[in-house]
């Protein structure tokens, strides 16, 4: 398979060295490969070697002077996050001009009032100081180099209620202020911080809602263009958001969405309901047990 060089990119990108977290799949390995067909020379990290791999190899040939390698990396880890922008570095033979924190999910599904501490701290972890572990080390590089773009991967889950959706949607919107917060502190070094705000996007880590059901229908009829989105789709936002297009935008939270953002978040309900029940869903928690005598 060949990856073609869209038309009006001109290798735009070309010497740009990019980190894409999370890239082994989904909308990092989609973004990952739209800047390297543009020209940049894209390092991705994530947990799993072998779905790194695995994206590599799938992506086959880059037409012009773009590509893609990895490097195995856990954003959790700070050690891991400092040494994935090194071996960016050296890849890229210098500082980055690009960086695109993708890597995040999420396990707290529930009740606010039932959800496990300890899986509310994960998942604020993964997504909220994961982000900022790329942001701190890979904005340093790029302020090294003179200037550069970060983007953030967040969610409409940030900008509308979720309900039952746990610590997403929180670590969500964190993440959107940390970028504007960041934007306000590196303008001056030329540095741009933006975050983006998905919709629905059809990858596996969505699977169980983005099939045929309520959950799914509560999403397009709050929809106006009425269907899911694609990696691809974010993919374009980020790449214009990289590039010499929009050197003068910074501090930006942008919907990409299909225009949910105008009308309401989706509701879990229709999934959640049967499993729980519908006292759960309003908050009921049994008594605890009295204090033996």
């Amino acid at each position: 398979m060949t990856v073609p060089s869209p038309t009006d990119s001109h290798q735009a990108l070309a010497g740009t060295g990019a980190l894409v977290t999370g890239g082994g799949s989904g909308i990092g390995l989609a973004v990952a490969q739209r800047l390297a067909r543009d020209g940049a020379v894209v390092t991705i990290c994530g947990r799993s070697e072998e779905r790194l791999a695995a994206a590599v190899s799938g992506t086959g040939t880059i037409d012009g002077s773009g590509s893609i390698d990895y490097v195995v990396a856990d954003v959790t880890d700070e050690a891991d996050v400092e040494a994935a922008v090194a071996a960016a570095e050296e890849r890229s033979g210098g500082p980055l001009g690009a960086v695109v924190a993708s890597a995040g999910g999420n396990e707290s599904i529930g009740p606010v009032t039932a959800l496990d501490l300890e899986v509310w701290h994960q998942c604020i972890d993964l997504n909220l100081s994961g982000t900022y572990r790329a942001l701190k080390h890979g904005c340093a590089s790029m302020v090294r180099g003179g200037g550069g773009s970060f983007v953030a991967i967040s969610s409409i889950a940030g900008l509308l209620t979720h309900p039952w959706f746990g610590a997403y949607g929180p670590s969500k919107a964190a993440i959107n202020l940390l970028c504007q917060q960041a934007a306000d502190e590196l303008g001056p070094s030329n540095v741009r911080v933006n975050s983006v705000c998905p919709g629905l996007i059809d990858t596996e880590l969505v699977a169980l809602i983005s099939g045929p059901g309520p959950v799914l229908d509560s999403y397009l009829d709050n929809t106006p263009l009425g269907r899911i989105g694609r990696p691809d789709d974010v993919a374009a936002l980020v790449r214009f958001l990289v590039g010499p297009e929009s050197t003068w935008l910074t501090g930006q939270v942008i919907s990409i969405d299909g225009g949910q953002s105008i009308r309401r978040g989706p509701s879990l309900a229709g999934v959640l309901e049967p499993l729980l029940g519908a006292d759960a869903l309003r908050g009921v928690v049994e008594d605890p047990a009295p204090p033996p005598a």
